[in-house]
């Protein structure tokens, strides 16, 4: 006899096309940070957006890092691999993209919300790996 076949859920799929979908762009970013292969965009910035993109790269670091937070961030979501990991070093990067869209420069908040929703989500579809993390009281462990 044949054993009952299970039948498969399709949203199954879903958190790994949101991983997909915010790895690749971060894969294709962090690169760019190093090969510049993506050309500026013509269209100039409002004052206060040139402002923080010029001390951004009057740091001397800054962009560097950028780039390489969301190569590493990309990576790791497209290889599957430290993935609560990525999600909790890309965070910032989310949280202060929505709020220079917002406050800066708006023309760019879909495409930013839209990676705030991918972190949210995959932030939930992961979250028992973030239980430590979220505990109030932790005792530290023994020094050995």
């Amino acid at each position: 006899m044949n054993a009952p076949t299970e039948k498969k859920f399709p949203l199954r799929f879903v958190p790994v096309v949101a991983r997909l979908l915010l790895g690749l762009p971060l894969l294709v970013f962090g690169l760019n940070g190093f090969l510049n292969f993506i050309p500026q965009p013509e269209v100039e910035l409002p004052e206060g957006a040139m402002a923080f993109s010029i001390a951004l790269a009057n740091t001397g670091y800054m962009l560097q890092l950028i780039g390489l937070t969301h190569l590493v961030t990309g990576l790791l979501l497209v290889v599957n691999r430290f993935v609560p990991f990525a999600l909790v070093i890309f965070a910032p990067f989310v949280v202060n993209s929505a709020a220079f869209h917002v406050y800066l420069e708006p023309s760019g908040l879909v495409p930013s919300l839209v990676f705030a929703v991918l972190e949210l989500y995959l932030a939930w579809q992961y979250r028992a790996a973030f239980a430590g993390v979220l505990t109030a009281k932790v005792k530290p462990s023994s020094a050995m």
